[in-house]
């Protein structure tokens, strides 16, 4: 059984296998990570490449080797064989009560279903194997057609029910089988494989009207189903209900720091980190194999000078970068984007922000008076950076050449770890662990979050807009949800009181963009832009654009900011194919061996 789940770990949780953290707009890297570190090396698990994402985002996905496959006998589909032999032997098993029998089987539905979403909004329609094929059976029997997208979704829906049967709430599970599925989790999952199938990839998509299985059968059906968010946004509130009898809640109420932003900053900080697996947000969670080089602080906490010994840590390399996308992206205080002067220096008055920006100091206007979401998860020039205890508690990112956080050396330098934007991804690091402490060996038992609790607010104000005529409650309140433990006001103050367009908010289309917009801000770094701009089918509009930041170079503020004109390329090496990119190619030796179709484009 551990087999199995360890085979769904490292290619969804772990930001150096699983492409959707790297493959879209939020994060810059260099050619130092492409060409040490996301290459085929012998011995380190070859069939695998590291940060597979970034040349997803190039444009340099192939059918030959696909990066980020998991459409392959020894992974996914192995995953799948192996549960299906566990439900072949399980009632032979003579020394297991009937109780436990059941919740095993259970927890192995669940994951089989979480391998079949994997391979489905990657893929789209897939290969059901509802029963392991003998092996001695004839290559005609073995060579299965995909089955179209609906019937894809009808199994794993199937599936989910007839787990939720047996499984428990997380709180009652047993500490071993807490990296198992329970009964929030396949809720969710649930939930989620319904909003895919409602959303415009594969719910009225005519880019593949002719895209049919050997058999003849349209795999994505053309023809557009309102239904299907109505279910989807169903699915989404009763797994909200379960969650919430489960004791799952945004977190939220922290009174230990000295201002209300600060306790914002830190609720935001604990929402996405899970030591000995403890978070009452987090739904599900999984132990990646590799640890340290799974999660984000590997590659994105700052690289200081080995002379700074205070903060020098080598095992860190700061070669991962938030573009100026992302940075943009968030709100200002009032809960909407409105910049003005943002290309500008300015000074901080107000003492709500003392301690994380500093007071009458010249800053860049982009980054004064934004909202806490934005100072917990980006480290500014010129903003504060909570890296540690005692003194060191509130460290000034310094970002110009030279500078503590800057270059350290005076060109681009392709054999050198550079951060490339002058930004820094908080996010998914501790601020009361210093740089220095964080290891690449580490005694802290961290989970990786899979899903939490802020994504089926997100999952049920989405598909409640799209499935009504005009927004109502069912929209605003789940959204409200999560803009509150944000602090920042409800949508509809913000628009009406700040916009220049209040109207934007009662309308299917504003709230759209808007629903949109809190999925990017709120779950940014996380893995869901990518899938999210795919199954929006916007992905052609936002990933074909060159990625910005300021010039790393520069050693004054004049300098850095690119005279105050406004940010500069610093990767242009972009490209998105529609419709072909939407959905991964087959590696072309499996379609030649299992008889299967390829992927439109492919």
């Amino acid at each position: 059984m551990k087999s199995c789940y360890v085979l769904l770990t490292d290619p969804i949780s772990s930001v150096f296998e699983n492409p959707a953290f790297a493959g879209a707009d939020e994060v810059i890297a260099g050619e130092y990570i492409r060409q040490n570190l996301s290459v085929y090396r012998p011995g380190v698990r070859p069939t695998i490449p590291k940060f597979s994402g970034l040349f997803i985002g190039d444009g340099l996905q192939m059918v030959q080797e696909p990066y980020g496959n998991i459409w392959k006998k020894d992974l996914f589909y192995a995953g799948i064989r192996y549960c299906n032999i566990f439900f072949e032997n399980i009632g032979n098993v003579y020394n297991m009560q009937d109780s436990e029998k059941r919740l095993w089987t259970a927890e192995m539905k669940a994951l089989k279903a979480h391998f079949y979403f994997e391979l489905m909004r990657r893929y789209g329609p897939i290969i059901l194997v509802p029963e392991n094929i003998p092996v001695n059976s004839e290559i005609e029997i073995m060579q299965q057609p995909r089955s179209p997208i609906d019937s894809c979704v009808k199994e794993i829906v199937t599936l989910l029910d007839d787990a939720m049967k047996d499984l428990l709430p997380m709180n009652q599970k047993e500490q071993t089988h807490w990296t198992y599925h329970n009964l929030e989790s396949a809720a969710m999952l649930k939930a989620q494989v319904l909003l895919y199938a409602a959303s415009p990839l594969f719910n009225g998509n005519p880019n593949y009207s002719n895209f049919v299985n050997k058999k003849g059968e349209h795999l994505v059906n053309s023809t557009y189903d309102k239904e299907k968010w109505r279910i989807a946004a169903e699915a989404a509130d009763s797994a909200i209900q379960i969650c919430l009898q489960g004791g799952k809640k945004l977190i939220s109420g922290n009174v230990s720091q000295s201002s209300k932003l600060l306790n914002t900053m830190l609720d935001l900080e604990q929402s996405v980190l899970a030591q000995n697996f403890v978070n009452d947000e987090a739904i599900f969670m999984v132990r990646p194999q590799g640890i340290a080089y799974n999660f984000w602080f590997s590659w994105t906490l700052p690289y200081f000078k080995s002379t700074d010994i205070t903060h020098y840590n080598g095992s860190v390399l700061s070669c991962i970068a938030p573009t100026m996308k992302i940075v943009e992206m968030y709100y200002t205080d009032h809960g909407l984007r409105a910049y003005f002067s943002r290309y500008q220096m300015s000074k901080e008055t107000n003492t709500e922000y003392r301690d994380v920006v500093p007071l009458q100091m010249d800053v860049l206007g982009l980054h004064l008076r934004r909202e806490p979401r934005f100072y917990a998860s980006i480290a500014a020039d010129r903003t504060y950076w909570q890296r540690g205890k005692g003194e060191y508690n509130k460290l000034l990112v310094t970002a110009y050449q030279g500078e503590q956080f800057g270059s350290h050396v005076s060109f681009i330098n392709n054999s050198y770890p550079q951060n490339l934007s002058g930004y820094w991804m908080k996010k998914g690091t501790y601020s009361d662990v210093s740089t220095r402490e964080y290891s690449l060996v580490t005694d802290r038992e961290e989970a990786a979050i899979i899903f939490r609790f802020a994504e089926l607010y997100l999952m049920s104000a989405e598909a409640w807009n799209e499935y009504l005529d005009m927004p109502d409650a069912r929209v605003y309140k789940p959204l409200n949800k999560v803009r509150e433990r944000a602090g920042i006001p409800d949508v509809e103050s913000a628009w009406v009181n700040y916009s220049k367009n209040p109207e934007k908010v009662y309308s299917k289309e504003g709230m759209r963009e808007i629903i949109r917009q809190e999925w990017n801000i709120e779950f940014a770094f996380e893995g869901r832009r990518f899938w999210n701009l795919r199954r929006w089918l916007t992905a052609t509009e936002e990933l074909n654009s060159a990625l910005y930041g300021w010039n790393i170079l520069g050693k004054t503020a004049q300098q850095f900011y690119n005279n105050f004109e406004g940010p500069v390329v610093v990767w242009s090496k972009r490209e998105f194919i529609a419709p072909r990119d939407y959905l991964f190619p087959i590696r072309s030796e499996e379609v030649l061996v299992s008889g299967c179709v390829q992927n439109p484009g492919w």
